[in-house]
């Protein structure tokens, strides 16, 4: 899963980043109101977790503007001010969830879960595409009944592929979601083609029909 966290207390951010990536999120971060703002307006997340107080700016705000492009995101608003006003306020605008300092980890991790379910699959711990059902709890894969054996990126490269049906892909949106900010240091994005080429192979043999198609120049799609 890809996360934001946007936090301007160094330790906490680090704890909180290498807890969630030990739990096997994908994090990138944001220390003010303007890096987030960038971070919220270049790329998607599956949950953004955004501190009230930042340099620069107010968390409200940037909650705001992310509500405006992206509205299905899930959020989790983090703040030490235990204010009724500031909750009300967060969820008011569209947070999925309010979480005071000080907080144990893995209460955040179970609240990230809890909003992703809610938010992305309506609740529903199965995607059914077909013959092809995601199990997001277990992380395992079916098809026609029939456990596939997917390694962590295929499961979240097929995940993130029947969450956007029917939508176009660029290699670039791919390799940032499965990866984050690390592509930014890679020379060229060959090492999707290559996931992408392992997923349809390990489908289709296991008896699924190919819905990753090709689109010229651009990326990918999961037609159905």
């Amino acid at each position: 899963m890809k996360l934001l966290i946007v936090e301007d207390n160094l330790d906490l951010l680090e704890n909180m980043t290498t807890y969630l990536k030990r739990e096997g999120h994908i994090c990138e971060t944001a220390k003010d109101y303007r890096q987030g703002f960038d971070k919220i307006m270049s790329h998607s997340y599956e949950v953004v977790l955004i501190d009230i107080m930042i340099p620069h700016g107010n968390g409200l705000e940037l909650l705001r503007e992310l509500k405006s492009v992206r509205p299905q995101t899930g959020t989790i608003i983090i703040s030490a001010k235990n204010s009724l006003d500031d909750k009300v306020n967060g969820l008011e605008l569209g947070a999925d969830d309010y979480l005071t300092k000080p907080f144990q980890l893995p209460e955040l991790q179970a609240r990230i879960k809890a909003v992703t379910r809610r938010n992305q699959h309506e609740g529903n711990q199965t995607i059914d595409v077909h013959e092809i059902s995601i199990h997001t709890n277990t992380r395992e894969v079916e098809i026609n009944g029939e456990t596939v054996d997917l390694t962590p990126k295929e499961y979240d490269l097929l995940l993130y592929f029947a969450s956007n049906k029917n939508f176009v892909l660029s290699k670039q949106t791919i390799a940032e979601h499965l990866w984050g900010d690390y592509v930014d240091h890679l020379d060229n994005l060959d090492f999707v083609y290559q996931h992408i080429k392992n997923l349809r192979k390990k489908l289709v043999a296991a008896g699924a029909k190919d819905y990753i198609e090709s689109v010229y120049s651009i990326g990918y799609k999961f037609k159905v």
